[in-house]
């Protein structure tokens, strides 16, 4: 199988070297065009860590000869660049022809239903609450996967195509899917901004000054506790959609493999396993500049429909808007085009289930 993954970051790299070795044939599109020259011009893509392969990949010219012959299409890149690349996918995405979204955020499978149904063409979406890996990129043509997820949770949009999208998965990537209720499932089960919430608003300092410092170790009693309690306010809206998710202690344990306990106790178990990694060293980091307008932000809309307002959420947005001097939640080009907002929550139920 052809599978075009639309991105050119740490995940895209490690999703190749995963379907290459694996042996199916990974294409990979840079928007950009920047950080793929060195495999452009023949070099392997090397992945240690999680994955150890050297692997060729071959590099699309652009969005039409990455899709062009692809049997999947998947988008693998931060979330403020999803629209972007959908919006350059959408003239020549065709019929039937999945496209799997690693990692759904800020309900980018509606914005991409809404423009195929524009053009009457029906495709399954695959969404994933997380990406399959963890990992750093080390240079133009090797990455460091520090895991790879032993459970990932997957739905379909429309929903009735859910069997379809979870036996695909399950034949690129092996037997680690577990189905949920639908997008709006998905939706609640990204847990990775809520706690890049915790790590990073309790640890700017030291990312501003540049420091090299344990991710997982500083995950301190305190990180953990507001990681809990951010926790809570998600699973309160997921209750009131009778949607059911993770927690996060369970996100944890599945994530790398350390038995359940207090979110801190969890993380410094990482860290004696030799999997926690660093924190970032710069405040342009992914884990606000990504996750606060489009991982938090929806979060707090779903609050807002379902009466279980996440206080502590929106504190956040509004605690790293003034940190960083700009609203961040205006940074978020998807939910503005989607007009839901104003919905109640049975029609926002209804549309994550059919789509547009």
């Amino acid at each position: 199988m052809r599978v075009s993954i639309l991105g050119a970051g740490a995940i895209a790299y490690g999703l190749a070297a995963y379907l290459a070795e694996a042996g199916f044939a990974p294409v990979i599109w840079s928007p950009s065009g920047e950080r793929t020259k060195a495999l452009s011009s023949g070099e392997l893509l090397k992945a240690t860590g999680a994955i150890e392969a050297m692997v060729p990949v071959r590099i699309a010219r652009d969005c039409k000869d990455a899709i062009a012959d692809a049997d999947v299409v998947m988008i693998a890149l931060p979330a403020y660049g999803h629209k972007m690349v959908i919006d350059a996918a959408i003239p020549h995405l065709r019929e039937g022809l999945p496209v799997i979204i690693s990692s759904h955020s800020s309900f980018g499978a509606l914005y991409l239903s809404k423009q195929l149904a524009e053009r009457k063409v029906r495709l399954p979406i695959v969404v994933w609450g997380t990406t399959l890996i963890t990992a750093r990129q080390r240079g133009p043509t090797e990455i460091y996967v520090a895991t790879v997820r032993n459970k990932l949770d997957v739905a379909t949009l429309p929903f009735d195509a859910q069997d379809e999208g979870f036996d695909l998965c399950t034949k690129l990537f092996g037997d680690r899917f577990v189905k949920r209720d639908g997008l709006l499932a998905i939706s609640l089960s990204n847990l990775n901004p809520q706690n890049h919430l915790g790590i990073a608003l309790l640890n700017l300092t030291r990312m501003e000054k540049g420091e090299q410092w344990s991710q997982c170790g500083n995950v301190t009693p305190a990180v953990g506790r507001f990681i809990e309690a951010l926790d809570a306010e998600r699973l309160a809206i997921a209750a009131h959609f009778g949607t059911p998710v993770r927690t996060v202690e369970e996100h944890y344990s599945l994530s790398y493999h350390v038995p359940i306990s207090s979110v801190s106790a969890m993380n410094q178990e990482i860290v004696r396993k030799g999997l926690g990694g660093f924190g970032p060293t710069t405040i342009e980091s992914r884990y606000i500049l990504e996750d606060v307008p489009f991982g938090l932000l929806p979060t707090v809309m779903l609050g807002k429909i379902s009466g279980n307002p996440a206080f502590l959420h929106q504190s956040g947005i509004s605690i790293l808007s003034a940190a960083y001097g700009r609203d961040l939640k205006g940074d978020n080009d998807i939910l503005p085009a989607l007009g839901i907002e104003g919905m109640g929550d049975a029609d926002l139920a209804s549309l994550c289930r059919k789509g547009f």
